[in-house]
């Protein structure tokens, strides 16, 4: 009767970090159908919408091991709220300036949310720390609260982009910031906090340090995009300072006795190539949708090509998309038992590769354009649902944990590079309207160009996984377990 009361008890916390994480993807799923209406509301360049991508992929990429870690000292509860609560102060924030330095300030600090859902697996394994068959329990919520998230993101793209047809942008933009409010307090009633938590001292030098390399990283990239950017040595130094400063923030974290990022992972012979291909799925997974929105977007009776679609119509490209992420993360384990784990990884990012590669002679019409992202959304959905389990069977058994958190975070910095490289490459080159003045849609051969580092960056991490050791991703007994080489 107990276990039944507990598993009751815990099941009520699933049921609300559920629609936690049903926000969440309709975060993901609602904004994007409608990137050109928000590029015309800000009086920007369509390129410029990739730099509102990459500014909170970069955020979330720091937000992810700083919440994950403070949540285990803290609570999980406590830092859950804290990111909400800032997720929606940032959200309200969106339909209410036509800013763009103000409007990309908020789309950044809505990276927050990317740290619900690591937290929300902590807060269950730590509450069902007491029951029999934890591994498995959590496992099952936390397919639950991945199914709540590709279904929030389906129906907020399809949402998003029938809204955006009918509604003022004000009104559109202001109907998720109220459904992270209602979060909030779903979280703040609905949710016990955690029990036990671990204390601790928190990395703050390595948080500085990683902080100050992307700041100046991104920063430097955002001046390549100006006019004479390219050409400026004093853009290339700060993107280069940024590269530079990673090495004290390395030699920081190996002296550290509880690092931020424990860097010693990425020495594994092991970890690295799928901490690599991670790196390089992101810049398709992450960094295309923007590009894939104002493409579809562009009219191309005034351009010469586009797809010229509404905000719906853009919206079921992206929501054909999901169904065949979804489709692809349900068929790894099948197929991966049929050939194994590695080729299937392989296989999948081949899939992407050769998706994207197809878009350089078939991207005039709307079924193809369809047809590609089917065969971009299956190899995807399988390597976002292979890649953390790889890098937890690749990892020791003490660090699966840390394992995965970093697969994650490298995907993330890997998307907000290629967006910002994207936005670079679609505003360079930019089309003439009829009336042969410049206008607001992104070149044509930066669209080639986001094809192109897509297909090519998804086979390259299909080529680095041969190097992944055979065994790297097979189950391993008690006995057998033996640490890789650091």
């Amino acid at each position: 009767m107990t276990r039944t009361r507990t598993l009751g008890t815990l099941a009520v916390v699933v049921g609300f970090l559920a629609f936690v994480e049903f926000t969440s993807g309709v975060l993901q799923g609602y904004y994007t159908p409608m990137l050109t209406d928000i590029a015309r509301h800000l009086g920007i360049h369509d390129a410029d919408v990739n730099w509102l991508e990459g500014a909170q992929l970069m955020l979330s990429a720091l937000v992810v091991p700083a919440f994950a870690k403070l949540g285990d000292m803290v609570g999980h509860k406590r830092m859950l709220l804290i990111s909400t609560a800032v997720t929606a102060a940032a959200a309200l924030v969106l339909p209410f300036t036509d800013s763009f330095p103000v409007f990309l300030a908020a789309w950044a600090l809505m990276g927050f949310y990317v740290v619900w859902l690591p937290l929300e697996i902590a807060l269950i394994w730590s509450r069902s720390r007491r029951m029999e068959g934890r591994s498995s329990i959590t496992a099952k919520a936390a397919g639950l609260l991945v199914a709540a998230l590709e279904g929030g993101a389906i129906i907020g793209a399809l949402v998003g982009g029938a809204l955006i047809d009918v509604l003022p942008l004000t009104i559109v933009l202001l109907i998720p910031a109220v459904l992270i409010v209602v979060c909030f307090f779903v979280i703040l009633f609905g949710v016990k906090e955690s029990p036990d938590p671990t204390g601790g001292i928190f990395d703050t030098i390595g948080l500085v340090l990683i902080s100050l390399a992307l700041l100046c990283f991104t920063g430097g990239l955002s001046l390549l995009r100006l006019e004479g950017g390219l050409t400026n040595p004093w853009s290339w130094a700060v993107v280069i300072l940024g590269v530079l400063l990673v090495i004290p923030f390395v030699l920081w974290e190996l002296r550290c006795a509880d690092p931020l990022i424990d860097v010693r992972m990425f020495r594994s012979p092991a970890l690295g190539p799928v901490f690599l291909t991670a790196g390089l799925f992101g810049v398709s997974v992450l960094g295309a949708q923007a590009p894939l929105s104002t493409f579809a977007r562009t009219d191309p009776t005034v351009y010469g090509y586009g797809l010229g679609t509404s905000g719906f119509a853009t919206s079921l490209i992206i929501g054909v998309y999901l169904i065949a992420m979804i489709t692809g993360a349900l068929l790894f384990s099948t197929v991966a038992r049929w050939a194994t784990p590695r080729l299937t990884l392989m296989g999948a990012s081949v899939l992407v590769g050769i998706g994207f590669l197809l878009f350089l002679p078939f991207h005039d019409t709307y079924a193809q354009v369809i047809t590609n992202m089917v065969v971009v959304g299956l190899g995807s959905g399988a390597l976002v649902a292979a890649l953390p389990a790889a890098a937890a069977s690749a990892a020791p058994a003490t660090q699966t944990g840390v394992a995965t958190g970093l697969t994650n975070s490298v995907k993330t910095v890997g998307g907000a590079i290629a967006s910002c490289v994207f936005g670079i490459a679609l505003l360079h080159g930019v089309a003439s309207t009829a009336g042969a003045t410049e206008g607001t849609a992104g070149s044509l051969a930066g669209y080639f160009t986001v094809w192109i580092v897509c297909g090519v960056t998804a086979l390259a991490a299909a080529v680095i996984l041969v190097f992944v050791p055979k065994t790297a991703f097979t189950d391993r007994t008690a006995e057998a377990e033996v640490a890789p080489a650091l």
